[in-house]
């Protein structure tokens, strides 16, 4: 397999710096959650809000991730949501967590985050994930083809060929070598040329070993969907360490973990909150998506034998409570885990839920106010 070039990235556009007393970089997953009562729209103005405070609180970065056919998330089309949340911060690093790379041409890809980097220079992240991000049918409909394994089988060659778009460097001979993705290096080699041939640097996203071993391998960060694959973490982040070869993007390995994390003014109000997201998680798993449900239906909600269990597993990776609590729960997930940075998705019925909550984490962690 080639190799992965990102001859302008710097390790230093990858690590992040621990803000106050957190043991590592914290940062942002947002899944632009809408709950019932709320609108679309709503929830994208409490995106911008929340990318607003982790700016303001130092958190290293905001990242929005692809979803379909799902009622209670509006990130479908996270390039978009960039674009709008880039024209409202100035500082933080913006990405996705991540695009579905099987769902698109990677020409596409490399023109839409092209286009961010021109609007955000040296603020943007492109991470890429092999799942469809939503059930079989959506997918087909999306790809325009049944065959959807495929799709993942495919996943390192479309990787490096989106990594040639990237860098504009298709070998002479090859079909795409008069073929450019612009806004990109091509405006930086052009007559007259003065854009910056820099990128966005390259995260693979994952949930088991595959995409760890690949990234290990072409030297590329890490992300692990620790919020919903909590079993796979140690193994998946061992696996990387494990088969990490240094590379022009880094030299040594660089992994967070996404983590399902929620703090309120006291316990019992974290866990009605979190329940919601319980709840809206049985329903999509059951083939019944919906809005995210109030605190009210979700503490009213007569759950089956079977249904609780599902919810108990589901919370038991939720690190939820005061503020003291969460900071505890993160100290402890970080040491176990040896991520180099927590990534922290705040899932609850309301937007202010959500803000409060970051709010509260950067508190205990004496997260200095920009």
């Amino acid at each position: 397999m080639d190799e992965i070039r990102g001859d302008e990235i710097q390790g230093d556009e990858i690590r992040g710096t621990a803000r106050g007393t957190a043991p590592v970089p914290l940062s942002v997953l947002d899944l632009v959650t809408v709950g019932q009562g709320r609108t679309a729209g709503q929830a994208l103005r409490t995106g911008v809000e929340i990318a607003q405070l982790a700016e303001r609180r130092g958190f290293h970065r905001y990242w929005v991730a692809e979803h379909h056919s799902m009622p209670g998330v509006a990130s479908s089309s996270p390039a978009v949501i960039l674009a709008h949340t880039a024209a409202r911060t100035e500082r933080i690093r913006l990405g996705s967590g991540g695009v579905m790379l099987p769902n698109h041409a990677p020409l596409v890809i490399a023109e839409q985050f092209g286009t961010l980097e021109a609007m955000a220079p040296g603020r943007v992240d492109l991470g890429l994930g092999r799942a469809p991000g939503t059930d079989g049918a959506t997918a087909a409909a999306l790809r325009r083809t049944d065959r959807l394994n495929e799709g993942a089988d495919d996943f390192p060659q479309q990787l490096m060929e989106l990594t040639r778009f990237l860098d504009d460097d298709f070998p002479d001979g090859h079909p795409y070598a008069r073929i450019h993705a612009v806004p990109g290096p091509v405006q930086a080699t052009a007559e007259g040329g003065v854009q910056s041939s820099a990128r966005p640097p390259i995260w693979l996203l994952g949930s088991s070993g595959f995409s760890a071993r690949l990234a290990g391998v072409l030297g590329l960060p890490f992300a692990f969907a620790h919020h919903f694959s909590a079993q796979n973490t140690v193994p998946a982040l061992e696996l990387y360490r494990d088969s990490f070869k240094p590379s022009t993007v880094l030299d040594a390995p660089y992994a967070l973990i996404g983590v399902a994390a929620l703090a309120a003014d006291d316990e019992r109000e974290a866990r009605r909150q979190v329940l919601t997201g319980a709840l809206s998680m049985l329903r999509l798993r059951s083939g019944r998506p919906g809005l995210v449900p109030t605190p009210e239906e979700a503490e009213a909600y007569a759950f089956s034998p079977m249904e609780r269990e599902f919810v108990d597993n589901w919370l038991v990776n939720i690190v939820h409570g005061t503020a003291d609590e969460v900071r505890s729960g993160l100290d402890d997930l970080a040491k176990r885990t040896g991520a180099d940075e927590l990534m922290i998705t705040a899932n609850a019925h309301s937007g202010e839920a959500r803000l409060r909550s970051y709010g509260l984490i950067a508190d205990a962690y004496g997260m200095p106010e920009a």
